[in-house]
């Protein structure tokens, strides 16, 4: 009788520690406490995936989204302004949905941007422009790389 010994791969153990750093980067903070600290990163990690696809955009397009068409551009063929002919089938992002900032309030969008191309913006804890703390606005363009 031949036993058929099968270990784990090395892949098959690496995604089970990267599921495990997953939830516990995103437990960790609860648990300590840190809720404000996870939401301002989540911010940037978020603002800085909404400019990768707007790269991406604009590599198809030619051009970043107007503000009017906004953020949405990113899911859905814009309908105004200018109608991109080579827009990507199936969006610049993953998840079908533009994702609010880590407080429920969406991001802010300009196109042309007042600090380069374009400018998104969340406005903290508070959801009002300006703020000290927690409560202050996370600028694309104030985000260290």
């Amino acid at each position: 009788m031949i036993r058929n010994n099968k270990g784990f791969t090395l892949i098959e153990l690496m995604v089970v520690v990267l599921i495990l750093g997953i939830l516990a980067a995103i437990i960790a903070p609860r648990i300590i406490g840190r809720t404000d600290d996870a939401r301002v990163t989540e911010a940037n990690i978020q603002i800085k995936n909404l400019e990768t696809a707007l790269k991406l955009y604009k590599l198809d397009t030619g051009t970043y989204p107007t503000t009017e068409q906004g953020l949405d551009a990113l899911i859905e063929k814009p309908t105004t302004g200018v109608i991109p002919k080579k827009w990507r089938e199936g969006g610049y992002l993953e998840v079908k949905k533009i994702p609010l900032d880590p407080w429920g309030n969406p991001y802010i969008y300009i196109s042309p941007g007042l600090h380069g191309d374009c400018d998104i913006v969340s406005y903290g804890a508070d959801g009002i422009r300006g703020g000290e703390g927690f409560d202050k606005d996370i600028e694309n363009w104030n985000i260290q790389n």
